[in-house]
């Protein structure tokens, strides 16, 4: 892929700071189901300590991150390895993002469309939660994710498997880079899919409302821990080696 050749001289510049930033691999692969319900794993450079346990979802300014990994996570530039998935057949530059096993597992009837699209490395979900780590309940990551984020994410990638076009495939691919060069929050709109700026920025002291364009609300009580999705049958491999 001409992409990733072009790219080759940042990966190697990243792999070599990773490498004199921390100890341990430069790559963390992370399980993931993908097109027709097949397993794979995704490729991202490592932005946490090795010896870093906890929760898979991360915050803003999640302490596990090792310095380097902090820039790379606000950058986005860990997500550059996945262009390998891309170059296998594993995922395409834009779809939905790909999910954990567990979360597809619950969600098998709200998956069902969204697995007959091969995933991507952006696409309306990835832009309209490009800043999940900061809307996160840093008290009860989990929860918040399963109960708030999640829905509103299978319900974007639904309307991208009903709605997909190339012509809409350029145009997120657009917004991307836009986002990307000015450092801008893109807003989607949760009916239409229609990209825009996003006009207010995101208040950590105080979250906005829900409106067609932000999917947030205000926090809600403090909850009793949630327990993680309950393991379920083994995801076919993709049978790619």
């Amino acid at each position: 892929m001409l992409l990733l050749v072009l790219l080759a001289p940042l990966i190697a510049c990243v792999s070599i700071a990773i490498q004199l930033d921390s100890r341990g691999p430069v790559f963390y692969a992370s399980r993931r189901v993908g097109f027709r319900g097949c397993a794979f794993d995704m490729l991202k450079f490592r932005k946490m300590r090795v010896d870093a346990s906890g929760p898979a979802l991360t915050i803003a300014g999640d302490e596990r991150f090792t310095r380097l990994g902090r820039f790379l996570a606000a950058a986005r530039l860990d997500e550059i390895p996945q262009l390998w998935n891309v170059l296998r057949g594993q995922m395409s530059l834009v779809g939905p993002r790909p999910e954990d096993p567990e979360f597809v597992f619950a969600h098998r009837d709200d998956y069902a469309a969204i697995l007959e699209v091969r995933p991507g490395i952006t696409g309306l979900c990835q832009l309209a939660f490009a800043k999940e780590a900061a809307i996160l309940d840093p008290t009860d990551r989990l929860r918040d994710y399963v109960e708030r984020l999640l829905p509103q994410k299978m319900a974007i990638d639904r309307l991208y498997a009903a709605n997909r076009s190339f012509r809409m495939d350029l145009w997120i691919l657009a917004w991307t880079v836009t986002a990307i060069i000015l450092r801008r929050d893109i807003a989607v709109h949760r009916t239409t899919g229609r990209l825009s700026l996003r006009q207010q920025r995101f208040d950590r002291a105080q979250r906005p409302a829900v409106s067609s364009h932000n999917g947030t609300r205000p926090r809600s009580p403090a909850r009793p821990a949630i327990e993680p999705p309950a393991p379920g049958p083994s995801v076919p491999d993709c049978g790619l080696s």
